[in-house]
């Protein structure tokens, strides 16, 4: 079967997986996107700024979104029943305008509150005019979405640029800011805001390679998380594979000992390495988990990755981080708890003790989570410890295990995602309220 010309390719899925962001380019003629920007400077000037109704007010903009190059990149990313979210907003950029947008960078409010490494979100960024970087396009910062916390501002940018009607399609996590715009015009570009519906059951790129092609400029910093998001996107369930031995294989003791490195990236490595000896580092799970909390963005979700893939060992540290460690240990441990996810034919009489999605408690489903993450049936009986010592839980510390979760996840419907919390929709972890003791999910409750 011959490949669809306009759907992405590994290495343009692989580039967006890893840096977070494409740069894609519309077979449309100059004319249009004049006129979008002439209409759209008088609706500015007339009506002012028309935030979400820029659509109905520039009727037009449609056509942008209906062409097989957007309609490829979307479905590679979100798949073929993606949506377009009634949220968008057109970014006026003045030249003398010294402060734009606020000039700081920032991730995106989510509207359930839910993040996620896996791309159930994304955004592009469309440019009305030939856009250079003295117009001011939106910086980027490559790569930072898996960055919980600024990155900093030494962090390596980008400003895109490109002819008239340049997309710059990301990751909804992507940190990004206005910049400066030192020409004697005005910049105009449209943000609109893109959901998945449901999570990937195959492939919707022209895909070739099982493995993931790691871009030839990242190294394999963040080997675990990029793989795991590959998989994810394939359709491939059950955990995020057991390890390849890396080249040149050095002994856990001397890796575990790097953990303590004072050099974060030296830290970050020695974590994924230690993943990749899956079952033969369990030892050292106890030593990687101290990293869940590390200064380093990048160590610590290494070391959340690395203990997805230790087995039982890893699994009662990603556990205890969610029970009882720091806030940013249990967020880092919510996203390995995920990465876990679940095997075919897992242990479906843990699931129905736990309860219905939407009702089970928090405890009890990540406990589900760890559980169906195994590599195999486990013997009967041999988390019944761990299953008393969640049920013991008093309210308050059951909800101390649902918020980070909670902001670890999409709501969606592929089974590692509920295993690991429920269906967010539905409830990850619940509190109830009123007379009638209602039952309303936590990510209702806590809205950005």
């Amino acid at each position: 079967m011959e490949p669809n010309p306009y759907l992405l390719t590994d290495e343009q899925m692989a580039q967006f997986i890893a840096k977070g962001y494409l740069v894609l380019h519309n077979d449309i003629p100059d004319e249009l996107h004049q006129g979008i920007m002439n209409r759209i400077n008088g609706v500015l000037h007339e009506e002012g700024n028309p935030g979400n109704n820029i659509l109905p007010r520039v009727p037009d903009i449609r056509k942008l979104f209906e062409t097989p190059v957007v309609k490829g990149a979307l479905t590679g990313i979100l798949g073929p029943g993606y949506y377009m979210h009634p949220h968008r907003h057109c970014h006026y950029n003045r030249p003398a305008d010294q402060n734009p947008g606020g000039g700081n960078w920032h991730k995106d409010g989510y509207w359930s509150a839910m993040r996620s490494h896996r791309p159930w979100w994304a955004m592009i960024f469309y440019y009305t005019q030939p856009v250079t970087e003295e117009l001011g396009p939106t910086a980027i910062m490559p790569g930072s979405q898996y960055d919980e916390r600024f990155p900093g501002n030494d962090k390596p940018f980008l400003l895109p640029t490109g002819p008239a009607g340049t997309m710059v399609l990301v990751h909804f996590d992507l940190w990004h800011k206005a910049s400066l715009n030192t020409s004697n015009a005005d910049r105009y570009m449209l943000k609109f805001q893109f959901a998945r519906l449901k999570a990937p059951t195959a492939p919707s790129w022209n895909n070739r390679s099982a493995a993931f092609p790691a871009p030839a400029d990242e190294g394999d910093s963040r080997i675990h998380l990029w793989t795991d998001v590959w998989r994810w996107l394939r359709g491939e369930s059950g955990a995020n594979g057991a390890g390849e031995r890396p080249s040149g294989e050095r002994a856990v003791q001397e890796l575990a000992a790097l953990l303590n490195d004072a050099d974060g990236r030296v830290r970050a490595d020695a974590a994924s390495e230690l993943g990749l000896l899956g079952g033969e580092a369990i030892a050292a799970s106890a030593k990687v988990a101290k990293l869940l909390d590390d200064p380093s963005e990048a160590a610590a979700s290494n070391a959340a990755y690395a203990l997805a893939k230790l087995g039982e060992a890893g699994g009662r540290e990603l556990l205890e981080a969610v029970r009882s460690g720091s806030r940013v240990a249990a967020r880092h441990a919510a996203y390995g708890i995920r990465a876990a996810g679940r095997r075919p034919g897992g242990n479906r009489r843990a699931a129905r003790a736990a309860g219905p999605p939407g009702r089970r408690p928090a405890g009890a489903c990540l406990l589900r989570a760890w559980h169906d993450g195994r590599q195999g049936r486990p013997r009967r009986g041999r988390l019944d410890p761990i299953a008393s010592r969640f049920e013991r839980m008093g309210a308050a510390e059951r909800g101390r295990v649902a918020r980070p979760a909670a902001g670890a996840y999409r709501p969606g419907g592929d089974r590692a995602d509920e295993g690991a919390c429920g269906i967010a929709s539905r409830g990850i972890g619940v509190r109830r309220e009123g007379p009638g003791q209602r039952i309303r999910p936590l990510a209702r409750l806590y809205p950005q």
